[in-house]
């Protein structure tokens, strides 16, 4: 049963600096959701970050709602949580896939995100994943965006011979 395989977890990751989040969240199934936000909130402050939630009607407003923060805040990473419960239409797989992409889409733009929106068959299945003492999945998603902040930190102090220079670093021709 896949519930009960072993699976290895990374130790949590390390800051020298703060770490901000946004979490945002849909809490369409409010007591998942909230659920969830238990776990995700435990694990940055775990490591001493600060958070903001910011609250959208459901899954498919989630990357809208982080592209928009990106744009116009200054977060380091986002924990995007959310459940989307099989029903009896094709909707299911349009908001699953959808919300999905577009996440992935972010993140490939270099975007820190932890992916916590849920996608199951019943209700039993989204409170056991939801759970903070069971499956975790909010503090999972938390800790996923709180290692992908540390490795842009990491590799974004790291300084190489080849490559753009930060717009910070530029010099126009003749001055010194």
């Amino acid at each position: 049963m896949a519930g009960h395989e072993q699976h290895y977890i990374m130790p949590r990751a390390e800051f020298s600096k703060p770490v901000k989040l946004a979490i945002v969240m849909s809490p369409y199934y409010k007591d998942i959701a909230d659920n969830m936000l238990k776990g995700a909130v435990a694990e940055i402050e775990a490591v001493g970050g600060t958070y903001e939630v910011v609250e959208v009607p459901g899954a498919l407003e989630i990357p809208t709602a982080i592209g928009i923060a990106e744009r116009m805040s200054n977060f380091d990473g986002y924990v995007a949580l959310g459940c989307v419960i099989r029903g009896e239409t094709t909707h299911y797989e349009t908001v699953c896939n959808d919300s999905s992409r577009a996440i992935q889409m972010l993140g490939l733009q270099g975007l820190c995100i932890g992916n916590g929106i849920l996608t199951v068959e019943n209700r039993r299945q989204a409170e056991v994943r939801a759970d903070p003492d069971d499956q975790n999945k909010g503090g999972g998603a938390a800790a996923a965006a709180l290692h992908l902040i540390a490795l842009a930190r990491k590799w974004g102090d790291q300084r190489k011979g080849v490559g753009f220079v930060p717009a910070d670093e530029i010099q126009l021709a003749g001055k010194a």
